[in-house]
């Protein structure tokens, strides 16, 4: 959205780079997985015994930078396996029989298989097309007066002043094409790595049911807590004022035939009192559920937390229909809390936001063109809009490289609510 084209080449090629060292790191996962295989090769004869927990636990180290990588790179979470089974009270054919017992370490091995295949192969084709349109581009036009007629680029004959431009602009080409597709390989590699990495489908229910239990422990805490707050501001706001307006209403009615214009005194400040109530009442209402989301629905909501920001703020909303009331409102306190940060702690200028809904999932992406460096555990307000998030099953995941620039996804999965048409 505001991405100049400096950046965008600085992108592609730090992406070219991670695909380099994704190419070197799918060399060591073969090697290691072929000690694995090695060593389960020699477990009848016993030395496997002893090999099998070093290699299987050099294995888990190697698939955990993958999936960590796969976060940082492509912002795509993977959940880990359940933990190596390496009790260091077990000898080493307990330790082993422990390990080849593990689903966990099976899917390792079945991936560390498939990543030279599938992933190395996959990284190499832009480093191919990179260094290939590098040699067009850097090193014929320097070479080809000293090689002689055979002297061939792609499928150019270089042989003269203009064959060799050919094959410069056909370099540039390649070099382009090269950048371009590093992203792209990038998230393609992770989707394809990711089904051998995640955690098994039993371990991943068995932590969601635990999260979900998590959730809805929170969730009752903040809405008793909510509650409170409610209550509170009510006694000490819009309560005390209405209680102070019936007792000045009483004094009026009192003055009325003996003091009229003292009672006119009263009934105007009365009506100064009714209006600081309702006031109140307007901002205790407006914390909980803005009128713009209920009367406009999200995307205007936003637009109007775009307006409100002296940031340069663009949003981009495809949205389908109305959402779920309180999906809309958790959503839009997300959206303000991640804008606020922007404003307060990156140092941006410019913000886009973008809201976009398909396959029963809710998608809110915040970025911004800070300085980065974002960290969740540093502050309260992104782990409140992931507590908040939380309450509908829904994810927040946080891309901050050093030098810019951020990007909050948050997610919620949820249905339509009406089928009305909001898009720009």
């Amino acid at each position: 959205m505001f991405d100049k084209p400096r950046a965008v080449a600085a992108r592609a090629g730090v992406a070219l780079g991670r695909c380099q060292l994704a190419s070197l790191h799918a060399l060591a996962v073969s090697a290691v997985g072929s000690l694995v295989v090695f060593a389960l090769l020699l477990m009848p004869v016993g030395v496997g015994f002893l090999l099998l927990p070093p290699a299987a636990r050099a294995l888990r180290a190697l698939s955990d930078r993958s999936r960590a990588c796969a976060d940082r790179w492509t912002g795509v979470h993977i959940g880990p396996p359940e933990p190596l089974p390496v009790d260091p009270a077990l000898n080493a054919r307990k330790r082993s029989g422990a390990i080849v017992a593990d689903e966990g370490f099976w899917r390792d091995l079945a991936w560390a298989w498939l990543e030279p295949v599938a992933g190395g192969l996959l990284v190499a084709v832009p480093l191919a097309l990179a260094e290939y349109g590098a040699f067009g581009a850097l090193v014929q036009p320097f070479i080809w007066r000293l090689l002689d007629d055979g002297n061939w680029y792609a499928f150019v004959p270089v042989h003269s002043t203009a064959t060799m431009c050919a094959a410069l602009v056909l370099g540039l080409v390649f070099l382009a094409a090269g950048l371009l597709a590093a992203p792209a390989t990038l998230r393609l590699h992770t989707r394809m790595s990711r089904p051998l990495l995640s955690a098994p489908r039993r371990i991943q229910l068995a932590r969601r049911v635990e999260r979900l239990t998590d959730t809805r422990t929170r969730a009752l805490d903040a809405q008793a807590a909510e509650l409170r707050r409610i209550e509170r501001d009510l006694h000490d706001g819009a309560q005390a004022r209405l209680v102070a307006l019936g007792m000045t209403l009483d004094r009026a009615t009192r003055l009325l035939e003996t003091d009229p214009a003292a009672a006119r005194e009263l009934l105007l400040d009365v009506r100064r009192t009714s209006e600081g109530a309702l006031q109140d009442l307007r901002d205790l209402v407006h914390g909980i559920h803005p009128p713009v989301l209920a009367d406009r629905g999200l995307g205007d909501a936003v637009r109007s937390l775009a307006l409100d920001s002296f940031l340069d703020v663009q949003v981009e909303t495809r949205l389908p229909g109305r959402l779920p009331a309180p999906v809309e409102s958790a959503t839009y306190f997300a959206v303000s809390e991640a804008l606020v940060n922007a404003a307060k702690h990156s140092g941006a200028r410019e913000v886009g936001i973008a809201l976009t809904y398909e396959d029963g999932l809710l998608r809110a992406t915040v970025t911004d063109d800070g300085h980065g460096g974002a960290d969740p555990a540093r502050g309260t307000g992104l782990a409140g809009v992931r507590q908040r998030l939380d309450t509908f099953d829904g994810t927040l995941d946080l891309h901050s490289p050093q030098g810019g620039p951020t990007t909050v996804t948050m997610e919620i999965p949820c249905a339509l609510s009406s089928p009305k048409t909001s898009s720009s």
